[in-house]
């Protein structure tokens, strides 16, 4: 049969869709939304690796906290995925889709839809607690709390320090804090629990910018700000 430009042509379109259809998906993806029912339920920095010997990483951020392995069925569009450190999956495998640079995920799980949309990746996101690593000093202070005074003289020798094992230091010119902190799944807040049983626990707002980070009490009457900036040693 003589091929002619438009049996050609019409040759490529077809082996172009086809190796469209079944793409491999193999990489670092990163999860850019969860919708279940008609809730918005996006983790922060959630991530999965797929590793070509079938098996899987996954965690949030730079904490890498599940493992284990995953079977793409590419007749079906079908993937099963089992953690070998977590709880058994007794939900159907996820239907797969591809749209450009992103993977959709669809099941149902308990009665409710489930939509997860990742993107390829070439890098670990960061969660807003890898984000508030670090040593900071204070800037600005409006309002007093358990930690620093309106009055206090910023950037004279007071800092707070957050530390990779969850556990943070304050040095002020009231006193020093030693205890430990949480960073919400979700949202960016921050809550912080003294070893002191004579401070209580609060939680606050995180607002970010470029070395700079600004905590805002929550649940108070007043309004409590603190604003820090980035450093790299501790002050004298």
């Amino acid at each position: 049969m003589k091929i002619t430009p438009l049996i050609l042509l019409l040759l490529l379109i077809l082996s172009f869709f086809s190796c469209q259809k079944v793409k491999t998906i193999d990489g670092l993806w990163v999860v850019k939304s969860v919708v279940v029912g008609d809730e918005i339920m996006t983790p922060n920095a959630r991530w999965m690796r797929f590793n070509s010997d079938f098996t899987q990483q996954s965690g949030n951020g730079w904490l890498q906290h599940s493992v284990g392995t995953w079977n793409f069925n590419k007749n079906s569009m079908e993937l099963s995925i089992k953690n070998t450190n977590g709880l058994i999956d007794k939900n159907e495998p996820f239907k797969i889709s591809f749209e450009d640079k992103k993977m959709i995920w669809k099941r149902m799980e308990e009665g409710e839809s489930i939509k997860v949309i990742l993107e390829r990746s070439s890098e670990l996101p960061q969660t807003y607690g890898d984000n508030l690593f670090g040593l900071w000093e204070p800037v600005r202070a409006v309002g007093s709390d358990n930690y620093f005074e309106e009055s206090d003289k910023m950037e004279m020798g007071n800092y707070i320090f957050f530390r990779w094992d969850k556990r943070f230091v304050i040095k002020s010119e009231k006193r020093r804090v030693n205890g430990v902190y949480n960073v919400h799944g979700h949202k960016p807040e921050l809550e912080l629990i003294p070893y002191d049983n004579n401070i209580n626990r609060n939680f606050w707002k995180i607002e970010f910018e470029e070395n700079q980070i600004t905590l805002k009490l929550l649940n108070s009457d007043k309004i409590i700000t603190r604003k820090f900036k980035r450093i790299h040693q501790f002050p004298k």
